[in-house]
């Protein structure tokens, strides 16, 4: 089983470096995948209260067999639940469909600024930690206007933000936002789903030079820029493929070459964080 390198965040815990993405993975299925996700090796389990399958992923921990305190769980406050007392009861709501004390990492889904609550949902959160119920706090897709409300009005800095990132979607200029902030990038898509560059030039001689598949190049790009990727698959070889990428190390011509698929918007959708309301 691949040893995974892990992340120091800004609150002294840690994060393996690729966690295991579970949307839209439900029912029996998907508590197999997910199953099958721990056995080979993944040990950061990312749900939301949105991909509504947080049941489907405290199921598959128990069933796995492994440790709790060897797993990760991530989960994630939806914009409907923003306000202060919500955003409490969302995550109360979110450990009893996972059927665990706390989580490892709480997310606000969305900043839904046309709501203008996020700040709400964050004090929330900085509340849960001291409280126990939550190990992490963090953020997704907030902008840098976003991350700079919120710590200007607890004095307390996300340990992450998830944020859209893939070989066609860089963010550059997130990625050196949370750099300067002390946050972690973590990244959603990070292959690029139905636009995955998986037949682009720069990815496919890398693979070759490497002895690996496309999609490992793509996700050690990640590994490389510091961006923590959660993929997800419900194929098991697939799963095991996906975590086997800290063997190689891509050159600096090729890390350029994948990073110049830039697209000057290549968003999957209109995933915007100033103007995307996501309940």
């Amino acid at each position: 089983m691949a040893q995974i390198p892990t992340y120091a965040l800004n609150d002294g815990t840690t994060l393996p470096a690729i966690g295991f993405g579970t949307y839209p993975l439900r029912g029996e299925e998907g508590t197999a995948a997910i199953v099958s996700a721990l056995e080979v090796g993944y040990r950061l389990l990312d749900t939301a209260v949105n991909y509504e399958n947080e049941t489907e992923v405290g199921e598959a921990i128990r069933r796995s067999g492994i440790p709790r305190d060897e797993v990760l769980v991530a989960s994630k406050i939806p914009g409907r639940h923003h306000a202060y007392d919500d955003a409490i009861a969302s995550v109360r709501g979110s450990l009893e469909r996972l059927g665990l004390e706390r989580t490892d990492l709480h997310l606000i889904h969305w900043p839904n600024p046309g709501q203008g609550r996020y700040v709400e949902a964050w004090r929330a959160l900085v509340q849960l930690q001291q409280d126990g119920l939550v190990r992490t706090i963090g953020v997704s897709n907030f902008t840098e206007e976003h991350l700079l409300r919120i710590i200007d009005d607890t004095g307390v800095t996300p340990a992450v933000n998830q944020i859209e990132l893939h070989p066609r979607f860089p963010q550059a200029r997130m990625r050196e936002v949370h750099d300067r902030l002390g946050v972690r990038t973590e990244a959603w898509s990070p292959m690029g789903k139905r636009r995955a560059p998986l037949e682009e030039d720069a990815v496919t001689a890398a693979a070759r030079t490497h002895g690996v598949s496309p999609g490992q190049v793509i996700l050690r790009w990640h590994v490389q820029l510091g961006s923590l990727p959660i993929p997800k698959s419900a194929d098991p070889t697939r799963q095991a493929q996906n975590l086997d990428v800290f063997d190689f190390e891509l050159s600096d011509e090729e890390m350029s070459a994948v990073s110049g698929l830039a697209e000057d918007d290549g968003r999957l959708f209109g995933g915007d964080p100033d103007t995307h309301e996501e309940m």
